[in-house]
């Protein structure tokens, strides 16, 4: 999410900024943590499995990248994938809502903020989330590629934690598209820096896939997803009384 100077910490942002507090109010932090995450596993338990669409809050409808994003939500859907976002609208609204006119399923992790973010109306399921270490787990737990559209803060923040993961070996080797060369090439470029000054292993360059084409994402996340890790989307009945409703 891109930074607003309007911005003002929440009374329980501030605490948690502010470092140390009493043990009683950090262990009564840990249970609202632990209460998230349980909530987050029982509402998303059946929704896989997914790919994340990562990018901008701020485009609006006539952007040409909004736009491509829609398409981007669409081939997913046809894939047979879940499509999930960060629930708000701009590009995460265009995928979600791609997916939701092509027949597929569009679900969202929506930031609680006191600005930029509400839930987009092309969500099929969403879920509330207080803090964003929580949600951004989330984000990754259930989808098996990423696709990064143009974004701000917030989506370079995904993009390098999810590639940070795969490098690390945390998570398996997912596909990560980066969807717009031209937006992302200074991206890029520093990326290719980082290889030739050795912070980084020339094999890791091969952990991204740069394109402008639908079509060729889709093809890539068929192949480095559907067919190296054998998906097929089981039909499953939630049941209420675990709270998967």
């Amino acid at each position: 999410m891109e930074n607003n100077t309007n911005h003002r910490l929440q009374p329980e942002e501030s605490k948690f900024l502010s470092g140390p507090l009493s043990r009683f109010k950090e262990l009564l932090f840990t249970f609202r943590v632990q209460f998230s995450f349980i909530k987050a596993f029982r509402k998303m338990h059946f929704i896989g499995p997914c790919v994340t669409v990562f990018g901008s809050a701020r485009f609006e409808p006539d952007n040409p990248y909004y736009q491509q994003a829609e398409k981007v939500g669409a081939a997913l859907a046809d894939l047979g994938f879940t499509v999930m976002t960060g629930g708000g609208p701009g590009i995460m609204e265009a995928a979600n809502k791609g997916a939701y006119e092509a027949g597929g399923y569009s679900v969202g992790c929506n930031i609680i903020l006191p600005f930029e973010q509400k839930p987009n109306p092309y969500l099929h399921k969403w879920i509330d989330i207080r803090y964003f270490f929580v949600r951004k787990f989330l984000l990754i737990k259930y989808s098996y590629a990423f696709v990064v559209m143009p974004g701000g803060m917030g989506t370079l923040d995904e993009l390098f934690e999810s590639i940070t993961l795969i490098q690390t070996k945390m998570i398996q080797n997912f596909p990560v598209v980066i969807f717009g060369s031209e937006y992302h090439k200074e991206l890029c470029h520093h990326i290719q820096i980082m290889a030739e000054e050795e912070s980084i292993g020339p094999e890791d360059m091969k952990l991204l896939f740069v394109t402008d084409s639908v079509e060729e994402m889709a093809n890539h996340i068929k192949i480095h997803a559907i067919e190296k890790f054998k998906l097929v989307k089981e039909e499953q009945t939630p049941k209420w009384w675990m709270g998967e409703a």
